[in-house]
């Protein structure tokens, strides 16, 4: 299914690649907005293989790390309340059994927010590092998913392991950095993590068909995320013993496309947070060397270009990928969801070049 308000064929090229993927086991969601028009949106293949259940337009996806988002927005809305204080060390935050054992007590708010802390973290994504890992399934073999269901859990997987780098050298993706945001979000809200990011983020911003859905409960629309066949012949297989069983601070929500757009104009607009704070959100805390020349770097909680005038975050996890991005000198959106894995990242620049150009 697909529409495009603008009508012609400008988006016939991304349906033809849309159909195309979905032949090749594609199953998920486009939108692309402007303004309050919707420019393009497409669903493909089928939210539950098991019982046949197409992908829709209010299907819920896992989104990874895409929801490191609503952790930065909680965390600066908490700064806006008086909470809370970006420059505040996380040693005077969290009591010692809630820290890493190794954590510099020059780490801070800010590290955390901008991935510049220097802790070890419980999955290493950088293929430079010698404690990079490929297969994130691999983390439950000793200690069992089920078993990580709020940021604490997650400690006894980097709370002894020995700091990279000292704060504030570079930026280097940190998911244990938003599980410690996590828990500094629960110490001063005085609730848990998902209370607080409901009840502080997605409630105020109006994503009412979105949360932090444990997969062990009965919620309808959730699209199960799908790993490929380990051989020809045998079948797919749902990622529930791939992934803890609901989602927290560093990532793991499930949201609508319709959603994520909501929290994207949010943001850019300064609704929740205020101009001052917004500002600080999307401006570049961090240049990113390797990407200087095309003017990217890290704000809190994501990506940002200010050449481009565009902030975004994506997110990956065994069956799940997820893009949300907005540019706020065009005021356009782009949200692609999935609950299959290998597509995204070959969506987006077809997408953004149909944008840009239409």
């Amino acid at each position: 299914m697909s529409t495009d308000t603008r009508g012609g064929d400008v988006w016939a090229p991304i349906a033809e690649h849309l159909s195309r993927i979905e032949d090749d086991g594609f199953s998920g969601l486009v939108r692309v907005t402007r303004g309050p028009d919707v420019l393009f949106e497409s669903c493909h293949g089928l939210a539950d293989r098991a019982a046949g259940l197409p992908v829709h337009p209010g299907t819920r996806f896992a989104v990874a790390s895409l929801c490191k988002m609503f952790t930065a927005a909680g965390v600066l809305d908490a700064v806006r309340r008086g909470a809370l204080s970006l420059t505040r060390p996380v040693v005077d935050i969290l009591p010692p059994e809630l820290r890493p054992t190794t954590l510099d007590p020059g780490v801070t708010v800010h590290h955390l927010l901008t991935h510049t802390s220097g802790i070890a973290d419980y999955f290493e994504e950088d293929e430079d590092l010698p404690d990079y890992q490929e297969d994130y399934e691999a983390l439950w073999t000793d200690l069992p998913a089920y078993r990580v269901r709020r940021p604490a859990d997650f400690l006894p997987l980097f709370a002894d392991l020995p700091a990279i780098q000292p704060p504030g050298v570079s930026c280097r993706y940190s998911n244990a950095g938003y599980l410690l945001l996590g828990l500094v979000l629960e110490q001063v809200s005085g609730t848990d993590f998902v209370t607080a990011v409901t009840e502080r983020v997605l409630g105020p911003v109006g994503m009412a068909a979105s949360g932090y859905f444990a997969v062990d409960e009965v919620h309808p629309d959730l699209a199960v995320g799908y790993l490929r066949p380990q051989e020809d012949g045998m079948p797919w297989r749902s990622n529930i013993y791939a992934m803890p069983p609901v989602g927290g601070a560093d990532g793991g929500a499930y949201c609508t496309a319709a959603d994520i757009e909501r929290f994207l104009r949010n943001m850019a607009a300064g609704e929740l947070l205020g101009p001052e704070l917004r500002e600080a959100m999307l401006t570049q805390q961090v240049m990113f060397d390797e990407d200087k020349a095309a003017g990217w770097g890290m704000g809190y909680g994501v990506y940002v270009n200010t050449v481009k005038g565009v902030f975004l975050h994506d997110g990956g996890d065994p069956g799940v990928e997820s893009l949300g991005r907005l540019n706020y000198r065009t005021d356009t959106t782009i949200v692609v969801l999935a609950n299959v894995e290998g597509f995204v990242d070959d969506l987006t620049g077809p997408l953004i070049d149909v944008l840009d150009g239409g």
